[in-house]
């Protein structure tokens, strides 16, 4: 799986740029501190310093915004590596999963973004499409390494991208334990051997 979005760049835009930016931080502000009952729309104007009636049109309900909030982490989220060699690879989205989730303002927010998604439609809509597009990014790694004779041909790469965050996203929700970089070592090295190994070839 990918990892989740680590904070970019503002982009340019014009007024419409910087409101949606400001309601996006308050958003993400009251998703990390309150979780998703704290997305009043009315509020989250106020805190942006915005019209009510201007976020109402935009985003129309705590879902929308939701779903925006992630469209946008999505974007400014950082590119895959390319080392030259799997595990490698597979290591850095490892270790960038790992300081994303052990950030107090990162890891409160996606927890309360997973919650969401378990009772908003929306919500769980846009969660899919931000993994998916992260999984497509980091999937290259793989193919790379299909074509270097590294792992077998047939090897699903969406399949151990996912494989390499999956404990780590298992550990932040069942365990509740900080995270390590040597937990994202031995996610990558499962999933590097795995796919070695021929685990990940499909029909």
């Amino acid at each position: 799986m990918p990892d989740p979005a680590a904070p970019g760049t503002l982009r340019p835009g014009g007024r419409t740029a910087r409101i949606r930016e400001a309601v996006l931080l308050a958003a993400g502000d009251a998703l990390a501190a309150d979780g998703f009952d704290a997305l009043d729309l009315g509020e989250i104007a106020r805190r942006a310093g915005v019209g009510k009636t201007t976020v109402y049109r935009r985003w129309g309900t705590p879902g929308g915004l939701a779903a925006d909030l992630l469209a946008d982490m999505a974007e400014q989220s950082l590119p895959r590596a390319d080392t030259g060699a799997l595990e490698e690879d597979l290591r850095a989205n490892a270790r960038l999963v790992v300081r994303t989730l052990d950030d107090p303002r990162q890891g409160r927010l996606f927890r309360a973004l997973i919650a969401a998604s378990l009772c908003n439609e929306q919500a769980a809509e846009a969660l899919h499409r931000f993994y998916a597009v992260r999984v497509d990014e980091w999937a290259g790694c793989v193919r790379d390494a299909v074509a270097r004779g590294e792992v077998p041909d047939g090897t699903d790469p969406h399949g151990v991208v996912a494989a390499v965050s999956a404990p780590l996203y298992y550990a932040l929700l069942n365990t509740g334990r900080s995270l390590t970089e040597a937990d994202a070592d031995r996610a990558a090295r499962a999933a590097s051997t795995a796919a070695r190994a021929g685990v990940w070839v499909t029909g």
